[in-house]
């Protein structure tokens, strides 16, 4: 693992309908020591934050059917203030409008494709250096339509 050695092992989730996306940033992460959820579309998020609730969630823009936007604005919906670190990546929506609207759905940043693995590491690694918070308790029942 590149960072301190105290550092933790985190668990994400990586949500995006380009599969070679997906693989590519899992084999980055897992590579450096992190557990990776791989998903496809917006609905398997909640369905992964079910299973193990995430320190983060790196997610596509642009996917077909609910877009990363509708997932961020869902997830602090359910989670608040306790929601998981949120990830926007896009390589079509990459304006300032853009960053703006991803800020407004409830991202904390914003990385453009293609994703620069040493950016995405540098967001995540004040999480691995804090103790693992307790997982937050859904707040309501989450659904995506």
């Amino acid at each position: 693992m590149s960072a301190a050695l105290s550092a933790r092992a985190l668990h994400v989730v990586i949500a995006d309908d380009e599969r070679d996306a997906v693989l590519t940033l899992a084999a980055i992460l897992t590579g450096e020591g992190h557990s990776v959820a791989a998903t496809y579309n917006g609905p398997a998020v909640l369905g992964e934050m079910r299973r193990q609730f995430p320190d983060a969630i790196v997610v596509d823009i642009e996917m077909p059917g609910i877009s990363g936007l509708t997932v961020a604005r869902e997830v602090r919906r359910i989670y608040g203030d306790s929601a998981p670190l949120l990830i926007a990546i896009s390589g079509k929506w990459i304006g300032e409008s853009d960053r703006m609207l991803s800020e407004v759905a409830g991202f904390h940043h914003f990385l453009q494709k293609p994703c620069d693995p040493a950016a995405l590491l540098t967001l995540l690694a004040p999480l691995a250096s804090r103790p693992k918070p307790a997982s937050p308790g859904l707040a309501t029942t989450a659904r995506l339509h």
